[in-house]
């Protein structure tokens, strides 16, 4: 049935062994889960749907070749989908939570990916380390827009793309979210709003292209969070 949803709703063609591959990411998350909380979320459809489909919305805006920042995804969500998916495209993935690190580092290996590297720290120290590196930065449930654009912009190189995935409620983070797009010189390029399969919730993609690199971002967390650009 993900096979069938994936083709007719995303134009998403999967084989056998991709397929294997999500049913063994499924398995593992489950059985993870009963030991650490990576997900509230474990009923086999809903997992299908409201993780791996929704990762996959993104997909098709992902360059050929590209070097993808998934700051914060927690359970690997939407990097690794789209990692099983596409073999050109090297993911990193950033998380403060070294839990969450084993578990993805035990994931990687039990699917055999290569191009994944995985990093035990906080967001904004990550970036100020990484500053104009990556092709794609994605966020999903990370965080407030203006909050996410700061400590994701950076780590963009000129004309790299910002994929915020949203719930229906975008439109107000939108707004508080300008002033933080234009210091960090960034505009909207376009905004994606779907409805997940099986009435699971309404989405909002919203792609950002970064115009020119700013020195100086991020700042540190809490003054992010005590004063949004």
């Amino acid at each position: 049935m993900f096979k069938e949803t994936l083709l007719k709703e995303l134009n998403i063609f999967v084989d056998e062994k991709q397929l294997q591959a999500f049913e063994d990411y499924f398995h593992l998350l489950v059985e993870t889960n009963e030991k650490m909380n990576l997900t509230a979320i474990t009923e086999k459809q809903e997992v299908y749907i409201k993780h791996f489909y929704d990762s996959l919305t993104i997909i098709d805006q992902i360059p050929k070749g590209a070097h993808i920042l998934d700051m914060g995804s927690g359970a690997g969500f939407p990097s690794i989908p789209i990692k099983i998916l596409r073999s050109d495209v090297k993911v990193t993935i950033v998380d403060a939570l070294n839990k969450r690190i084993r578990f993805l580092e035990e994931l990687t290996k039990k699917l055999r990916l290569m191009d994944v590297f995985l990093y035990h720290d906080r967001a904004e120290k990550f970036a100020l380390m990484h500053q104009k590196k990556f092709d794609v930065v994605t966020a999903r449930a990370f965080g407030v827009l203006p909050l996410i654009l700061e400590l994701g912009i950076p780590t963009l190189k000129e004309k790299g793309l910002f994929l915020a995935m949203k719930g229906q409620n975008y439109k107000e983070e939108l707004e508080n979210a300008q002033s933080t797009l234009k210091v960090l010189c960034a505009k909207i390029d376009g905004i994606k709003e779907l409805t997940l399969p099986n009435d699971y919730g309404d989405r909002a993609i919203i792609t950002i292209i970064k115009e020119k690199h700013i020195n100086g971002y991020p700042r540190d967390y809490q003054k992010i969070l005590k004063k949004p650009l």
